[in-house]
């Protein structure tokens, strides 16, 4: 599906996506037209979803990330669907992923300090339908994060 010329594009366009079209298309030895038309191409079939920006959580002034591990009461067929829906509606939920398995759902959580994480923990996350299991672990830091893929 991809040849090598889509993969230095998207190589380079990983590695810094603020690059102008002009700045990519010599970094992956391309003219700035057949770029255009790649990355249309790349868009079209669904290899790049988007371009987005990344915001340092920690900058604005949250300190503190969580992770929960949820496990639901699954006697109700609604019970995931009900559970990710509020979820959802917690701003400062900003990651939820689904397992199979002993742990249902994951859910990141960032706060300003441990006094708003309890206020957040108590108010919202307490209050999510269909909990029958809850365990925090706290984020001490991030080793790796990188959302590239190798190419």
């Amino acid at each position: 599906m991809l040849d090598d010329t889509d993969r230095r594009i998207l190589r380079q366009w990983q590695a810094d996506p603020s690059l102008s079209p002009a700045e990519l298309a010599e970094r992956a030895r391309v003219s700035v037209g057949q770029l255009a038309r790649r990355q249309a191409k790349l868009r079209e079939v669904g290899v790049v979803k988007g371009v987005a920006a990344e915001v340092d959580w920690a900058a604005l002034g949250y300190a503190v990330e969580v992770s929960l591990r949820v496990t639901l009461d699954k006697t109700q067929g609604s019970a995931f669907d009900d559970f990710l829906a509020e979820a959802r509606r917690v701003p400062e939920v900003i990651e939820i992923q689904t397992f199979l398995g002993r742990v249902d759902v994951r859910l990141s959580v960032i706060a300003r300090d441990m006094a708003h994480y309890q206020h957040l923990y108590r108010r919202h996350i307490l209050n999510l339908p269909h909990i029958a299991d809850i365990e925090a672990l706290m984020h001490v830091a991030r080793i790796k994060s990188d959302l590239g893929l190798p190419l």
